[in-house]
C-alpha cells in the first residue's frame, strides 16, 4: 500500500473508518479492479472488503461492474468528498433537529408536572457522586429502604455486577415482597444471566428479566421515590460518577419510560424457547458471496444438521450447491439428505446439487494441487451461473487431508481461499473435533485455521438437536 497515512486520517475526519478509507484509496489508486487485487493494495482481508463495499456503495463513492468476477470503480475523489460533505451536513442538521424537538418536548413534560414548584424543590434533590464507594453506599441504603418495587435497565456486565455486588440485600428485600424488574440488551447468543441470577437470587417469581432491542440509557428507580442514574452506558458499575436524586419531576419520566421499554421487551425466556433450527436458520441466511467459514462439528448427526441446513437453504434461494463428502461416500451423504428432506434425485437432475468423494475433487490420483483444486470450483461456479442459478455455496469435508497426512497441504489451501480465490460463492469447510485433537498440535493449528476464515461456526454437545454456538472473530 502507498504511504497514504495522511489521506487516510483526512477521509476518517470525513466519516469513513481506517478500512474504509484504505479501500476507498486503493480503488482510487488501481481505477478499476477486482476484490482480490484492492483487498492486496489495501492491506484489508478479503472478507473484509466484501463488508465494506456495499457501505462504501451506499456512500456513494464506488460501484460494481457485472463482469463475473465483478470489479469496483471509484467515485472521482472531488465528486466522492462533495458528497461526503452533504451527507455530514445532512446528519448534523438532523441532529440539531433532533435536539430541539427533544428540548420542546422535555420542556413541555416539565411545565405540566411542575405544581407548586417552589415548595416541592424544597425537598427535591440532586447529588453527583463520584466516588466509587459513595456509590456503592447510596445503593446500599436505597435498597434497604425499598418497599415496593427496583426497576433497573443496564447493560449485561452492570447487572451481573450488580446483582453479585447486592446479593444479600436483593435477596432480603425479595423476602419483604419487592418486585425487581431487570432490562438488558439483547444476547447475541446463549445467555448466562438468568441462570446466574436464580443462582444468586433463589428462585422466585418476583424476579424477572427481559430483553429489549435497545437501552436508552442505564439507571434505576426505586418505589418510584428515589433513582441514580448512571453518567455512561460504557463503564463498569460504580466506576464512573452516577447521578442520584428523589425528584419527581425526574423521576416519573423515567418510570414511564422503565414501563415503555418493559411492555415492548421480550422475556428472557421466550428468547430462550428459540430453537436452534432458527438460530442456524438466521445465521446461514447472512451468509453473503465470498464468505469462507469453518465449521467444528462432534458428531455426524451435528455435521448433517449444519450442513443439510446450509445446502438446502441455498437451494432454496436458487442457488446451486457442491458437497465434498470423505467421511461418508456420496451413496451415504445422498441417503442422509433424502432423509432430511432435500430431493436429491431432482435436484441433480437439474444440476443444482452435486456430491462428489474426495478422490474426484482433492486427492486426485493420491496427489493434491491447490491450483487444481481452485480451477475446479471457477469451473463450477461458470457452470452454474451459465444454467441460470443465482449463486454457488459448497462444503467440503476435510478429513480426507488428515487420513493421507496431508494437513500442511489443507493449511496452505484454506489460506489460499482468500489470498488467490477471487469467486463469489459461499464456503463452509468442516472439521471434525475429534481428528483435529488428535493431531500433533491441535491448539496451534485451530488458530491458524480461524485465521483463513472470516466466520468460526461451533456445534454444541447435544448431538441429538445438532445445538450450536456461533461467534465471529
Amino acid at each position: 500500500m502507498l504511504h497514504l497515512d495522511k489521506d487516510i486520517e483526512t477521509l476518517r475526519g470525513f466519516g469513513l473508518t481506517t478500512n474504509q478509507a484504505r479501500v476507498y484509496l486503493a480503488i482510487c489508486h488501481l481505477g478499476i479492479a477486482p476484490v482480490g487485487k484492492v483487498s492486496k493494495l489495501a492491506h484489508v482481508r478479503r472478507e473484509d472488503v466484501y463488508r465494506i463495499l456495499p457501505k462504501l456503495e451506499e456512500m456513494g463513492l464506488t460501484e460494481r461492474t457485472l463482469d463475473t468476477p465483478a470489479k469496483i470503480r471509484a467515485t472521482p475523489l472531488q465528486d466522492a468528498l462533495s458528497t461526503l460533505i452533504k451527507h455530514e451536513k445532512e446528519m448534523h442538521d438532523q441532529k440539531i433537529n433532533a435536539l430541539v424537538a427533544k428540548k420542546e418536548e422535555l420542556v413541555r413534560n416539565f411545565r405540566a408536572n411542575s405544581r407548586k414548584t417552589e415548595l416541592e424543590d424544597e425537598d427535591s434533590q440532586f447529588t453527583l457522586i463520584s466516588e466509587k464507594a459513595a456509590i456503592l453506599k447510596k445503593a446500599s441504603a436505597m435498597l434497604k429502604d425499598v418497599r415496593s418495587e427496583v426497576a433497573i435497565t443496564g447493560s449485561r456486565q452492570k447487572l451481573i455486577q450488580i446483582v453479585s455486588v447486592y446479593a444479600d440485600l436483593l435477596k432480603k428485600a425479595v423476602k419483604r415482597g419487592v418486585k425487581i424488574r431487570m432490562v438488558t440488551e439483547l444476547p447475541e447468543e446463549e445467555d448466562p444471566l438468568p441462570r446466574f441470577i436464580e443462582e444468586q437470587l433463589s428462585p422466585s417469581a418476583s424476579v424477572k428479566l427481559k430483553y429489549a432491542e435497545a437501552l436508552p440509557s442505564h439507571f434505576a428507580v426505586f418505589d418510584n421515590t428515589g433513582m441514580m442514574v448512571a453518567t455512561t452506558t460504557h463503564e463498569g458499575f460504580a466506576e464512573r460518577p452516577a447521578l442520584w436524586t428523589n425528584s419527581p419531576q425526574l423521576i416519573a419520566p423515567m418510570q414511564k419510560a422503565f414501563e415503555d421499554l418493559w411492555h415492548s421487551s421480550m422475556n428472557w425466556s421466550n428468547f430462550k424457547s428459540e430453537s436452534e433450527s432458527e438460530r442456524l436458520a438466521r445465521f446461514l441466511g447472512e451468509l453473503k458471496p465470498s464468505d469462507h467459514v469453518i465449521f467444528m462439528y462432534d458428531t455426524p448427526e451435528a455435521k448433517y444438521h449444519v450442513l443439510f441446513n446450509y445446502i438446502k437453504q441455498g437451494l432454496e434461494n436458487g442457488e446451486a450447491a457442491l458437497y465434498v463428502c470423505s467421511e461418508a461416500n456420496p451413496r451415504q451423504i445422498r441417503n442422509a439428505m433424502k432423509r432430511f428432506g432435500i430431493d436429491v434425485d431432482k435436484c441433480e437432475e437439474s444440476g443444482a446439487l452435486r456430491i462428489l468423494y474426495y478422490t474426484e475433487f482433492y486427492i486426485i490420483d493420491g496427489k493434491f494441487s491447490i491450483p487444481n483444486t481452485l480451477c475446479l470450483w471457477n469451473k463450477f461456479y461458470k457452470e452454474a451461473i451459465s444454467k441460470g442459478f443465482s449463486g454457488l455455496r459448497v462444503t467440503g469435508e476435510t478429513a480426507c487431508f488428515f487420513k493421507h497426512k496431508m494437513v500442511q497441504n489443507l493449511l496452505e489451501y484454506e489460506k489460499a481461499l482468500h489470498t488467490v480465490l477471487d469467486i463469489p460463492m459461499i464456503a463452509v469447510c468442516s472439521y471434525c473435533a475429534d481428528i483435529l485433537n488428535d493431531t500433533d498440535d491441535p491448539i496451534n493449528l485451530y488458530h491458524e485455521l480461524a485465521k483463513a476464515h472470516g466466520t468460526v461456526l461451533y456445534t454444541g454437545i447435544n448431538s441429538k438437536l445438532g445445538r450450536i454456538e456461533l461467534r465471529r472473530p
